[in-house]
C-alpha cells in the first residue's frame, strides 16, 4: 500500500471523532434536550412514588384509547425491596454495612485478611468470607454455582451483567514495572525525547499503578500476549454463561484486558491530534465558529489545502474522496469521512499525526517494530472475536469506561464494532462516564452519527471511577482536568446526557441506555422523564443497574413492576477475588457513611417480619 493510501485510511478513520470537540448543546439535531428548572427538579426528586404515564407502543403518538395501567414504584416498601431476600440475608446485609463504616477495618482490610488466613486456615476462612463479605457481593466461584442466584433474581425480575472478577494481586512496585513496560514503546526507550508526544498520553511511573484511588472499577495489566488471549477466553465463558443463564443478559469487557495498553496510548493521542487538524481546516474555509456538526468544507477547497500542505498529489488526494457518500454534494461533512479498521491495514501507518508547524503529516513515533505491528494487531482481533460471541450468544456486550488516557481509543474501537454488530438490534454498548466535562458532546455526536448511519445506538452511563486519580495526575503532570469541578456538576451532566438519549428514543426507538446508578434521585429522574416522553418500560429500551449486594431497594421494585433491571454479578474463587471484596468494602464506606437509608430500611423490613410472625421467612419462586 502506498504511503498516500495509508494517509488516506488515517484521514477516514480520525476525521469522524472530530465533532468531539467544543460543541455546543444544540449542535447535534433540532430537537435538543430540554433543561427543567431546579425548582422542578427539587419537587421531582421529593418523590417516593413514580407514576409511568400510558403509552401506545407500536406508534410513537399517545392514545387515550390505548392507556396502559399506571405503575407506581414505592421505594419505601421494603416488603417488595427485600421480597427475594431471607431472614438470615438480610441480617448478613446488616452486618457487612456496619462493617464498612469502620475506618480501621476498611483501611487495614489487607492485613486483617492475611491474618485471618493465617489464623483460621484456608477452609475456615473461605467458610467466613462466604458468610459476609463474599456472599454480600459475589455469586459464586464459577459458572455452575452462580446459577441458582441468577435465577432466583430473575424470578423477582432482576437480570444479570456477568463479571469475572478475579484480579492479580500486585504490589505498587510490581504494577508500576507492568505498566511501564507496556506502555512505554522500543523508539521511546532508545530515544525518550525524540518524538514530540503529549504529556497526557504518556505513561508515568508515578501513577503507573492505575489502582491508586480507584475503588470501583477492576484493573488489569499487561503481562504477555498469551496472558491477553487467557482473558479473552475468560471473556468468551462469560459470554457464553450470560447466554445459557438468561435469553436477554449481558457481559463487561475491559480493552485493556485485551492488549498491550501502549496502542490505546498512541491511538488516543493521534485521534485527539486529528481532532485538532480538522478544526484547523475549518477555520481555513472560515468556518471555525460554526457548529462542528454543521461544519460542511468545501471539497475543492480541501484538496487544494490538502495539496498545498504536502499531505499529497492532488491526484491521489482526488481519489481519496471518492464513493458512495463522500464528495458527491460538493461539501465533507466530519461525520461522513467514516473508516473501519480491517486486518488489511497496516497499524502502524494509522498513527500519523498532523504537523500544523510544518503543514505535513508524520508519524507518531520514529519507527515501530514488528511485533509492536502484532500486538496492535492481535487486540483489535481479540474485541472482533468477543463481538462475534456475543451476537452467537444472544448477549449484549457492555465494554467498560477507562481512564481519560486512553479513552479516545476505546470509545473508538467500540463505535466501530457498533457500527459493524448494531445494525439490527443494540449488541454492544459504550460506556459514558459523566463527571468528565466533555461527555455531553461525546453522547450527542455518537448518537448523531447512530442516526444517520442507522444503527443501533447503545449507551451505559456512570458517573465516572477513577476521579481523583484523573485529578491527581492532571495536576502533577500539567495538563486541564478532565473532571467537572464538583458533584453537583456530575449530576447535573449526568441527567443531561440521559435527558437527552431518553428524547432519542421517543424520537426513533433505537437508542438504548443503561441508567447505571446507585443514586435513587437519578432512577427518580429517569422514571420522571420517562412518563413525560411516553417511554414505556416493556419496550425494553431503558435499563437500569446496580451492583450485586447494593442498593436492592431500588433493583427489586424496579424488576417487579416490569422495568428491565440488571446487577453486576461478579463470581470466582474466594481467594481470588479478594482484591475485589477490597474495593467493595471501601466504596461502602463513604456510601454507608453518607446515607443511613440502606440499613434503616433492612432494619425495617426485619422489625416486619418479627411482628408478623414471620421470624423463619424464606423467599418463595
Amino acid at each position: 500500500m502506498s504511503y498516500t493510501k495509508f494517509v488516506a485510511a488515517l484521514v477516514r478513520a480520525k476525521s469522524a471523532n472530530v465533532a468531539k470537540m467544543g460543541i455546543s448543546p444544540g449542535r447535534c439535531r433540532s430537537t435538543v434536550a430540554s433543561t427543567k428548572s431546579q425548582e422542578e427538579k427539587d419537587q421531582m426528586d421529593g418523590c417516593t412514588v413514580v407514576e409511568a404515564e400510558p403509552v401506545e407502543l407500536i406508534s410513537q403518538t399517545k392514545s387515550v384509547s390505548s392507556q396502559l395501567n399506571r405503575i407506581h414504584i414505592d421505594f419505601d416498601n421494603t416488603e417488595e425491596a427485600y421480597k427475594s431476600k431471607g431472614n438470615v440475608e438480610l441480617l448478613r446485609s446488616l452486618l457487612v454495612f456496619k462493617l464498612c463504616t469502620i475506618d480501621v477495618l476498611v483501611e487495614k482490610n489487607k492485613e486483617l485478611i492475611e491474618l485471618s488466613k493465617k489464623l483460621l486456615g484456608r477452609w475456615m476462612f473461605e467458610k467466613m468470607m462466604k458468610m459476609t463479605f463474599y456472599g454480600q457481593f459475589v455469586a459464586g466461584e464459577d459458572h455452575n454455582s452462580i446459577k441458582p442466584l441468577i435465577q432466583k433474581n430473575q424470578a423477582f425480575g432482576v437480570g444479570a451483567v456477568l463479571d469475572y472478577s478475579v484480579e492479580e494481586d500486585l504490589t505498587q512496585e510490581e504494577a508500576e514495572k507492568k505498566e511501564m513496560d507496556s506502555c512505554v514503546s522500543e523508539a521511546e526507550k532508545e530515544s525518550p525525547d525524540a518524538d514530540h508526544r503529549e504529556k497526557k498520553y504518556k505513561a508515568h511511573r508515578q501513577f503507573g499503578d492505575r489502582r491508586g484511588g480507584v475503588i470501583s472499577a477492576r484493573t488489569y495489566f499487561y503481562a504477555d500476549e498469551s496472558k491477553c488471549d487467557s482473558q479473552m477466553e475468560t471473556f468468551i465463558n462469560c459470554i457464553k454463561a450470560s447466554g445459557g443463564a438468561s435469553a436477554d443478559g449481558f457481559s463487561a469487557i475491559k480493552m485493556t484486558a485485551l492488549g498491550r495498553p501502549q496502542f490505546l496510548l498512541q491511538f488516543s493521542e493521534v485521534l485527539v491530534k486529528w481532532r485538532r487538524f480538522f478544526n484547523f481546516l475549518a477555520a481555513q474555509q472560515g468556518k471555525s465558529d460554526m457548529m462542528v456538526l454543521e461544519q460542511k468544507l468545501e471539497l475543492e477547497e480541501l484538496k487544494e489545502s490538502l495539496t498545498k500542505m504536502g499531505v499529497g498529489h492532488k491526484d491521489d488526494i482526488e481519489n481519496w474522496f471518492t464513493g458512495e457518500k463522500l464528495g458527491l454534494s460538493g461539501t465533507i461533512d466530519l461525520l461522513d469521512w467514516n473508516s473501519l479498521i480491517n486486518d488489511t491495514t497496516k497499524i502502524s501507518n494509522l498513527l500519523m499525526v498532523p504537523n500544523l508547524e510544518t503543514g505535513h503529516l508524520e508519524p507518531l513515533l520514529k519507527k515501530f517494530t514488528a511485533e509492536e505491528e502484532r500486538q496492535m494487531k492481535r487486540m483489535l482481533q481479540r474485541v472482533d472475536v468477543l463481538a462475534k460471541h456475543a451476537v452467537e450468544n444472544g448477549v449484549r456486550l457492555m465494554v467498560d469506561a477507562e481512564q481519560t488516557y486512553f479513552q479516545p481509543a476505546i470509545s473508538r474501537l467500540t463505535l466501530e464494532m457498533q457500527r459493524i454488530f448494531n445494525r439490527e438490534k443494540p449488541i454492544i454498548f459504550n460506556t459514558y462516564q459523566c463527571y468528565l466535562k466533555e461527555a455531553y458532546d461525546n453522547v450527542t455526536v455518537d448518537v448523531e452519527l447512530s442516526r444517520r448511519e442507522g444503527w443501533y445506538f447503545g449507551a451505559k452511563l456512570v458517573r465516572g471511577a477513577y476521579m481523583y486519580q484523573e485529578r491527581d495526575r492532571a495536576e502533577e503532570i500539567g495538563y486541564e482536568d478532565p473532571i467537572n469541578v464538583d458533584y453537583e456538576a456530575t449530576n447535573r451532566m449526568y441527567h443531561k446526557c440521559l435527558e437527552y438519549v431518553l428524547e432519542e428514543i421517543e424520537h426513533n426507538r433505537k437508542a438504548n441506555v443503561m441508567v447505571a446508578t446507585h443514586n435513587e434521585d437519578t432512577v427518580k429522574f429517569t422514571l420522571e422523564q420517562m412518563n413525560e416522553m411516553g417511554l414505556s418500560p416493556t419496550e425494553n429500551k431503558v435499563y437500569f443497574g446496580q451492583l450485586l449486594g447494593m442498593c436492592d431497594q431500588i433493583s427489586f421494585p424496579l424488576g417487579q413492576a416490569g422495568f428491565p433491571v440488571y446487577k453486576y454479578v461478579p463470581y470466582g474463587p474466594v481467594n481470588e477475588v479478594i482484591p475485589y471484596l477490597s474495593r467493595r468494602a471501601q466504596e461502602n464506606r463513604g456510601f454507608m457513611k453518607g446515607s443511613q437509608r440502606e440499613r434503616s430500611l433492612l432494619w425495617k423490613e426485619l422489625r416486619r417480619r418479627v411482628l408478623s410472625g414471620q421470624v423463619f421467612y424464606k423467599p418463595v419462586y
